[in-house]
């Protein structure tokens, strides 16, 4: 591989020839069209026990483009930019629009919605690119080592990475919006094994991302890190079901902010497969709670959020959008085609043809997770959950767990092979704590929370 990756040179005028495509839609006899064009470059290594297992560069473009012949529509799409490709898009794409049936809620949104944030995101930094490939390596290389090293009882490995990625977004469409930005990433993780005296092994896995290498925390921190949260399962048994109060760690905490979220989108309202349905305006979760989605938000670190962007996947400006405020359902989340479905605006959370987050979180409380856990005499932290046990119409809820118990407010031994299982609506109004420990580790975050009422199922 070349010592030093470079960033990969454009040799077309993609925001042109997103334009043209819109163009030449509407010469074929479209009356509105919407062009995408997105390209990206990744790279990714795996050190397994300090040596290379895998190695991947790669790069791709691809042109979406959706057709509207009055309330008929259909989507195509490509990664042949040629002219000859391009024509098999539009053509393929009209034929498409003219054998669907009609839907009176399709169609762009109005001209004067569209729009995208003017200022500097700071989402791309070319820094990603500045490390020769041998470094790359030698730092996931380096995460696994400290993992290893760390204690006796880290015998194994699934490896230490490294990870760097750019991409490029342009959207234009018939009513006159043109715009792009660019994104760039990078990642460090480790996923080691520990042993007991039996033989029976644990893995933990921990990482940091970061849109420019600057603000990685280092290989050494986080292959420690993964090592601690290795060793503290070691021991694991099964409980007795019971009802006890459940601490979810930031996580998997984000996972109900997830469910939340998937929950009071426009696509599940619409269907009525969501128990938010028919609840705005209600308190839907505990006092206090406030769930917000923010597409604007720059972090402490000075760059932008992985889920901030100038515009949503229409062209609409990205905005802050409370969801729920001290516990009561503000607004759903929709794109401009949900919106008409349910005779409301657009909240800017359009993406792929759906609806899809910005930055969402949970705004954090004051208590730390050290004071939470102290005020439980007898409960479960989780650490872990498995399946997707989540049923959004019913609200029901049952994950696969494991963590550690708590014991007269300290973390004793570790917990494996246990059901947590609720129901989302309670849950939601028995949030009786909330940590404030946020960090936006990803684009869904949240900080520790306590929620009772819910079953541990186990021996």
């Amino acid at each position: 591989m070349p010592e030093t990756a470079v960033a990969p040179q454009n040799d077309l005028d993609l925001k042109s020839l997103a334009a043209e495509v819109v163009s030449r839609a509407l010469d074929a006899g479209a009356t509105d069209a919407e062009a995408g064009v997105s390209e990206g470059d990744e790279f990714s290594v795996t050190v397994r026990m300090g040596e290379v297992e895998t190695l991947q560069e790669s790069g791709a473009r691809g042109l979406g483009l959706k057709v509207y012949v009055g309330q008929r529509s259909a989507s195509a799409s490509t990664s042949d930019l040629t002219p000859d490709g391009i024509s098999q898009l539009v053509s393929g794409a009209m034929a498409l629009a003219k054998v669907t049936e009609e839907d009176p809620f399709a169609g762009l949104a109005n001209a004067a919605d569209f729009g995208q944030l003017q200022t500097d995101l700071h989402l791309y930094f070319e820094d990603v690119y500045s490390l020769p490939g041998a470094e790359r390596i030698e730092r996931a290389r380096r995460a696994e080592a400290a993992a290893l090293a760390f204690d006796k009882r880290i015998t194994n490995s699934q490896g230490g990475s490294f990870n760097a990625a750019t991409g490029r977004r342009i959207l234009a469409n018939s009513r006159g919006f043109l715009g792009d930005y660019r994104t760039s990433y990078c990642g460090i993780s480790a996923a080691p094994l520990a042993s007991d005296e039996t033989g029976a092994m644990q893995r933990d896995f921990w990482s940091t991302s970061a849109r420019r290498i600057a603000d990685l925390e280092s290989p050494e921190s986080i292959g420690e890190e993964a090592a601690r949260r290795a060793l503290r399962r070691l021991g694991a048994r099964r409980v007795p079901t019971q009802q006890v109060p459940i601490i979810f760690a930031p996580e998997v905490a984000r996972s109900l902010i997830g469910h939340l979220f998937d929950a009071a989108s426009g696509d599940s309202i619409w269907r009525s497969a969501s128990f938010l349905a028919g609840q705005l305006g209600e308190t839907v979760a505990a006092p206090g709670i406030t769930l917000i989605d923010d597409h604007t938000m720059i972090l402490p670190s000075g760059v932008g959020g992985f889920g901030t962007s100038p515009f949503d996947g229409e062209g609409l400006p990205a905005r802050r959008t409370v969801v729920v405020q001290d516990g009561v359902l503000q607004t759903y989340l929709l794109n401009t085609y949900t919106g008409r479905k349910l005779k409301m605006r657009s909240t800017g959370n359009a993406s792929g043809g759906g609806i899809g987050a910005g930055n969402l979180y949970l705004q954090p409380g004051t208590q730390t997770p050290e004071e939470i856990v102290a005020a439980i005499p007898n409960g479960f932290y989780v650490l872990s959950l498995l399946g997707f046990g989540a049923n959004l119409v019913t609200g029901d809820y049952s994950r696969g767990a494991s963590g550690l118990w708590i014991e007269n407010g300290e973390l004793t031994y570790a917990v494996e092979e246990v059901t947590v299982s609720g129901n989302l609506r309670e849950m939601l109004k028995n949030i009786t704590a909330v940590g404030n420990d946020l960090i936006f580790r990803g684009s869904v975050t949240s900080p520790t929370l306590r929620i009772d009422g819910m079953t541990v199922a186990g021996a």
